[in-house]
């Protein structure tokens, strides 16, 4: 079968590589991303796919779908397509959503063969508030069997963990007043933001050492002699599982809800961005990926990367069974994510080729769970034992 996948993944590659250079030259931020979202779909409709565009009311979300002639599971494979600002896509999600969608486009040619359904996800704006939250919200991973995607990096690394994620703001409220001629008549709101930063550097004493908190002051007054009104905080908090963030959490806003009542200032606590819930992945879909790669020659694919950063993907796969591995596109594997050095690595022979190995490791990962019953059956064990 996986001669197979390659001969039908050499046939559109041409088509996939226009795809990648072009959201490359078309960069666009988070829930902007009209041109790719369009590019993306018209792709898998020239491919005979179903295409739900605005999918869930999200403007550059899709959902496009092809329904084989006979039942079956129904797998899901993942596109992002969102850019950073400054530099394009430095987080390689002009490859992603490529790759993503090509593997739709693959597992589709073989689909009315071995039966089941192959549907892929537009998923805008992972590097902000990510659509997958809310696509999760609204059921859209309810019928799914299982969901993939896999991530450009520096080289391979199977599908391991991230850490779940809580934006949190504190916006305080005190009184304007002279700060030199009448300061007693003032309530000082900076005050209170300072407060909550010096309380939580106190916390991190007694935090998880895989925990995280960082933040940052986005208002903070006006002039050094106007008492600040108004002042505001926003924060990530992180920790490695959904479980520990919620305590983390409380911990934090209780440092905010402190200083609010040292200063005498007001506070509206809020969520800024959406939440991100840790990536808990299926080992026994892993395995197939991984097996995947493996009879394509690829050998050093087995390093777990444990990121300290977050993933919407992490919501998928608590409704899910979910994998989220990375493949390599650098010569130079010391290059970071998020440079001008990664994004330009997204046009090189070697992510060309590695994109290709993932295409069809993706593909064949999805026809084995279709055609292989205990196959789906341990996946689903093991999703409902966590």
């Amino acid at each position: 079968m996986i001669n197979r996948i390659k001969e039908i993944t050499n046939r559109v590659f041409e088509d996939l590589k226009e795809l990648n250079e072009y959201i490359y030259h078309n960069p666009e931020l988070g829930y902007e991303e009209h041109k790719s979202s369009k590019a993306h779909k018209e792709l898998l409709k020239k491919y005979g796919f179903q295409v739900e565009e605005e999918y869930l009311g999200i403007k550059t979300g899709f959902k496009a779908y092809y329904e084989g002639k006979k039942p079956g599971p129904k797998i899901a494979y993942l596109s992002e397509y969102d850019a950073l600002p400054g530099i394009g896509h430095g987080c390689g999600h002009n490859m992603l959503g490529t790759t993503s969608t090509g593997a739709g486009i693959v597992l589709k040619h073989l689909i009315d063969e071995i039966g089941g359904t192959v549907v892929v996800f537009g998923t805008p704006a992972e590097e902000t508030s990510g659509a997958k939250v809310i696509m999760v919200e609204k059921n859209a991973f309810d019928d799914i069997d299982v969901a993939m995607l896999a991530h450009p990096a520096a080289s391979y690394y199977k599908s391991g963990t991230s850490l779940a994620l809580e934006p949190i703001q504190f916006t305080f409220r005190g009184k304007a007043a002279h700060a030199a001629a009448d300061p007693e008549k003032g309530i000082n709101a900076l005050d209170a933001v300072i407060m909550t930063f010096n309380s939580i550097n106190a916390l991190r004493e007694h935090i998880l050492p895989t925990a995280r908190i960082h933040g940052v002051i986005t208002e903070g007054g006006k002039a050094a002699n106007i008492v600040p009104e108004l002042a505001v905080a926003q924060f990530y908090v992180r920790a490695t599982t959904k479980a520990y963030l919620n305590e983390l959490s409380e911990k934090v806003k209780n440092c905010a809800k402190g200083a609010a009542l040292a200063t005498g200032a007001s506070l509206e606590i809020t969520n800024y961005e959406l939440k991100y819930d840790d990536l808990v992945t299926n080992e026994t879909l892993s395995e197939v990926y991984n097996k995947s790669l493996e009879i394509q020659g690829i050998k050093d694919y087995d390093k777990t990367r444990d990121s300290f950063g977050s993933l919407d993907m992490g919501n998928v796969s608590h409704v899910c069974p979910a994998i989220h591995p990375y493949f390599g596109i650098c010569e130079d594997e010391s290059i970071p994510a998020h440079t001008k050095e990664f994004r330009d690595a997204t046009l090189t022979d070697l992510a060309y080729k590695n994109m290709k190995i993932t295409i069809n490791a993706l593909v064949n990962t999805g026809v084995q769970v279709i055609t292989d019953k205990e196959l789906l059956n341990r996946i689903k064990e093991e999703f409902n034992a966590f």
